[in-house]
Protein backbone atom coordinates (compact mmCIF):
# COMPACT_ATOMS: atom_id res chain seq x y z
CA UNK A 1 0.00 0.00 0.00
CA UNK A 2 1.28 3.45 -0.87
CA UNK A 3 0.90 5.42 2.34
CA UNK A 4 2.08 8.62 0.65
CA UNK A 5 -0.76 8.58 -1.92
CA UNK A 6 -3.36 7.74 0.72
CA UNK A 7 -1.98 10.38 3.09
CA UNK A 8 -2.03 13.10 0.45
CA UNK A 9 -5.57 12.17 -0.62
CA UNK A 10 -6.74 12.18 2.99
CA UNK A 11 -5.11 15.57 3.67
CA UNK A 12 -6.80 17.12 0.63
CA UNK A 13 -10.24 15.68 1.43
CA UNK A 14 -10.10 16.34 5.17
CA UNK A 15 -8.94 19.92 4.65
CA UNK A 16 -11.82 20.60 2.25
CA UNK A 17 -14.42 18.93 4.48
CA UNK A 18 -13.18 20.75 7.58
CA UNK A 19 -13.30 24.11 5.81
CA UNK A 20 -16.81 23.39 4.51
CA UNK A 21 -17.97 22.39 8.00
CA UNK A 22 -18.81 18.81 7.00
CA UNK A 23 -16.46 17.36 9.63
CA UNK A 24 -15.20 18.75 12.92
CA UNK A 25 -12.16 21.01 12.76
CA UNK A 26 -9.80 18.82 14.79
CA UNK A 27 -6.45 17.22 14.16
CA UNK A 28 -7.92 13.77 14.85
CA UNK A 29 -8.18 11.40 11.90
CA UNK A 30 -11.70 10.99 10.58
CA UNK A 31 -11.90 7.20 10.32
CA UNK A 32 -14.84 7.01 7.88
CA UNK A 33 -13.13 9.36 5.43
CA UNK A 34 -9.85 7.47 5.65
CA UNK A 35 -11.66 4.17 5.14
CA UNK A 36 -13.31 5.49 1.96
CA UNK A 37 -9.95 6.49 0.55
CA UNK A 38 -8.30 3.17 1.45
CA UNK A 39 -11.15 1.23 -0.16
CA UNK A 40 -10.86 3.20 -3.41
CA UNK A 41 -7.10 2.75 -3.37
CA UNK A 42 -7.56 -1.03 -3.08
CA UNK A 43 -9.96 -0.90 -6.04
CA UNK A 44 -7.20 0.58 -8.19
CA UNK A 45 -7.37 4.38 -7.97
CA UNK A 46 -3.84 5.73 -7.40
CA UNK A 47 -4.11 9.47 -8.09
CA UNK A 48 -4.39 11.42 -4.81
CA UNK A 49 -6.56 14.23 -6.18
CA UNK A 50 -8.98 11.78 -7.79
CA UNK A 51 -9.11 9.79 -4.55
CA UNK A 52 -9.79 12.97 -2.56
CA UNK A 53 -12.49 14.23 -4.94
CA UNK A 54 -14.29 10.89 -5.02
CA UNK A 55 -14.11 10.58 -1.23
CA UNK A 56 -15.49 14.10 -0.80
CA UNK A 57 -18.38 13.36 -3.17
CA UNK A 58 -19.26 10.10 -1.43
CA UNK A 59 -18.89 11.65 2.02
CA UNK A 60 -21.10 14.63 1.18
CA UNK A 61 -23.73 12.42 -0.48
CA UNK A 62 -23.86 10.19 2.60
CA UNK A 63 -24.28 13.25 4.86
CA UNK A 64 -27.18 14.49 2.75
CA UNK A 65 -28.86 11.07 2.80
CA UNK A 66 -28.40 10.74 6.57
Amino acid sequence: MNVDVIGRAYDIAANYLRRSGAIADTSATHDALLQLIVQMFHRGERHPIKLANKAISIFEAAKIAA
